[in-house]
């Protein structure tokens, strides 16, 4: 049981997620305690650094310009409001921040030396740094790393078959593409999904093939369950149950044994007891703060106590892999290059995202 698999195929994680649940949880905590301490969580906190104007059509997401969401956009912030929030993070017992920026794919310039600033700040506070960008290049996977990047955030989403139903301004090879260029350096990658927008058994089960054939596997993988905000495509969907979110991080424990797997968006909804057959089925990694990008989420207070309650530890930083160094600007090997990577544009249209984005023209 304690040897990783990369060749997992639909049927077998479906055989794994179907199974009588006490079964599951058994099987999911005996592999979870051969790789991690059951009693350990690692608190990341994330800071939306760049917020709104997003010009791509993902149907669950609030900052989509194309749909009317009543988001407060923001532009980029300054390394030193970032600062402040890192060291508030790390007062709350984050070990992680990670910074998300509502952009397409990366463009060398000006913002982009300012985010390599904030990483480097960031890691010189002796945290772990996270960033989620969109796309990017080889090199500019290079110059993150340099600054001191922990990790790179790409989610699949879905399953390749059911991502054209979500999203159908970049195509699910770019996503493949961009945990590739991660990979040709130090920067460990983050990668998951969200399950709740509609998608079958087989799609969960399918994202789960395209992450565990990953060689080598993602170092953390978020499951978040959809939190369905009003005007996106997918507002009228209804939440998926604890049931549905134990399933999925059991199998995920099983199938991605040495991964950690973040329990992420849609915890408001939960109850502490659900959490905590997540924890058990294998979670070892939450976000605290009152907001995840630009969805609701516990207070930092009440994941404290709830760590109290439950015997658990928050997870000190570069548990699973040394600090980075950082090299500062000025000593850098790498260059902006001024790219223009050609990333893929489906032309395909989806209905009720172009409903969506009707209704808000007219509300706008």
């Amino acid at each position: 049981m304690s040897t990783t698999k990369h060749n997992w195929t639909k049927e077998e994680i479906l055989n794994i997620y179907n199974k009588p649940l006490m079964e599951l949880l058994y099987e999911a905590a005996t592999i979870h305690r051969i790789h991690h301490d059951p009693n350990v969580v690692q608190v990341s906190t994330l800071v939306s650094i760049k917020t709104g104007g997003c010009s791509e059509d993902c149907g669950y997401c609030p900052q989509a310009a194309r749909y009317h969401t009543n988001i407060e956009g923001n532009d980029l912030m300054s390394v030193q409001q970032v600062k402040a929030q890192a060291l508030r993070a790390k007062s709350g017992g984050s070990s992680r921040v990670c910074m998300g920026a509502a952009w397409r794919n990366v463009k060398d310039g000006e913002e982009f030396d300012q985010v390599l600033e904030m990483v480097r700040t960031i890691n010189k506070l002796d945290m772990e740094v996270c960033c989620t960008l969109g796309m990017i290049t080889e090199n500019q996977a290079q110059r993150l790393a340099e600054a001191g990047l922990y990790a790179y955030n790409h989610n699949l989403d879905s399953s390749e078959e059911y991502y054209k139903e979500v999203i159908s301004t970049r195509g699910f090879e770019d996503r493949l593409d961009t945990i590739d260029n991660v990979r040709k350096t130090n920067v460990t990658v983050c990668s998951g999904g969200i399950i709740g927008m509609g998608e079958s058994l087989e799609d969960r089960a399918g994202m789960l093939v395209a992450l565990s054939t990953l060689n080598p596997q993602p170092e953390s993988t978020p499951i978040n369950a959809l939190v369905a905000v009003e005007g996106t495509p997918l507002e009228d969907q209804k939440p998926i149950s604890i049931w549905d979110m134990v399933r999925m991080v059991a199998t995920t424990r099983i199938v991605m044994p040495e991964t950690q797997v973040r329990l992420s968006a849609g915890r408001t909804q939960m109850a502490r007891e659900g959490q905590a057959m997540c924890f058990f089925a294998g979670a070892n990694s939450i976000f605290a703060g009152d907001k995840l990008l630009t969805t609701p989420n516990p207070d930092v207070n009440e994941d404290m106590e709830m760590f109290k309650l439950l015997g658990l530890n928050p997870q000190k930083p570069f548990t699973k892999k040394v600090q980075p160094q950082t090299v500062e600007a000025a000593d850098s090997k790498f260059e902006a290059l001024g790219e223009k990577p050609k990333w893929s544009r489906p032309k395909h249209t989806i209905e009720r995202n172009e409903t969506a984005k009707e209704r808000a023209k007219v509300i706008k």
